[in-house]
């Protein structure tokens, strides 16, 4: 069977399990109509996309809202699903429960996931090229670089909070940063839980200026709505600077060629990625889709044009 038709089978399934999820009736048509039945269905299929994505990671959020809104302008349907763990994420692309990735650091972070998954999973482009994972103290912090933390765990009650376990940036920190500065031999732990959970912790302390050691990356809105400085990391611990990438399942392109060729030409610099996910995520909290629209407004020649 070729992959592109494994592909369609896999996303069948996934479409009927979604429908049963949303409640929705599917019924059974008479014989005499089942061949064009079949058809539409197929048809239906060729026009679905469903895109994964850790919802906490914004960079993923305001990409996925920004593909739904052109896509479904051009007719198709759009599904969202979201995962709580990259491991998992890259899994689903990689076994086609997921079409798309919209938002991926496949060059370092994610480097472990594309060695196990890359050969079911295609590139469709580079949306941004200065992603970096970073490690981060309040501005009134008197700490500059990583290599200063071994002579200062006190401050941070030998705390680094982390984001959740199967992020790629948890594992830099845990076994790079750790290590290389002998933070492990300074008596530090990271903690790790989830994305919301560490700004709420950093939200606190800088409320209450008190001391707290994050880890973060960048582009995030975070760097800039609360007043938290980088860390030097003189050893290059952290890795250097990557891409973010559009990835799709084994086979997307074949399916879904004016789509690929859409968004293999959609690029972003500081300036447009960052007013994106701060009018998203700060903007419009509550409703991402109604923070795309409002992106677009501002910003109509940014994004190509769907020939589709």
């Amino acid at each position: 069977m070729s992959t592109h038709r494994k592909h369609l089978r896999r996303r069948q399934g996934v479409a009927l399990v979604s429908a049963a999820a949303l409640g929705l009736t599917l019924t059974a048509c008479g014989s005499d109509d089942a061949g064009s039945d079949g058809a539409d269905e197929t048809a239906a299929e060729d026009m679905t996309i469903n895109l994964g994505y850790i919802p906490s990671w914004t960079d993923g959020l305001s990409t996925a809202y920004l593909l739904d809104n052109v896509l479904s302008e051009a007719g198709y349907t759009v599904e969202h699903e979201e995962v709580q763990e990259a491991g998992l994420l890259y899994t689903a692309l990689a076994e086609g429960d997921v079409d798309m990735y919209p938002s991926a650091w496949p060059e370092v972070t994610h480097a472990q996931y594309m060695e196990e998954y890359g050969d079911s999973i295609e590139d469709l482009g580079t949306y941004y090229g200065n992603a970096k994972l970073t490690m981060a103290v309040p501005e009134y912090t008197d700490i500059d670089s990583i290599a200063e933390l071994a002579d200062n765990p006190e401050m941070f009650d030998g705390t680094i909070t982390g984001i959740e376990p199967g992020a790629g940036l948890t594992a830099a920190v845990q076994d790079n940063v750790i290590p290389t500065y002998g933070l492990d031999e300074a008596g530090y732990e990271l903690q790790t839980s989830s994305t919301t959970a560490m700004l709420t912790e950093l939200e606190q302390a800088t409320e209450n200026e008190e001391d707290i050691l994050v880890t973060l990356w960048q582009p995030f809105w975070a760097n800039a709505s609360y007043p938290v400085k980088t860390l030097e990391d003189p050893e290059g611990a952290l890795g250097e600077a990557e891409g973010l990438h559009f990835l799709g399942t084994d086979g997307f392109a074949e399916e879904h060629p004016e789509v690929a060729d859409w968004i293999g030409q959609i690029t972003l610099d500081d300036a447009q990625y960052g007013s994106l996910e701060d009018t998203v995520v700060n903007e419009f909290p509550d409703d991402p889709a109604a923070g795309v629209e409002a992106w677009l407004e501002e910003n109509p020649d940014v994004i190509p044009a769907f020939e589709g």
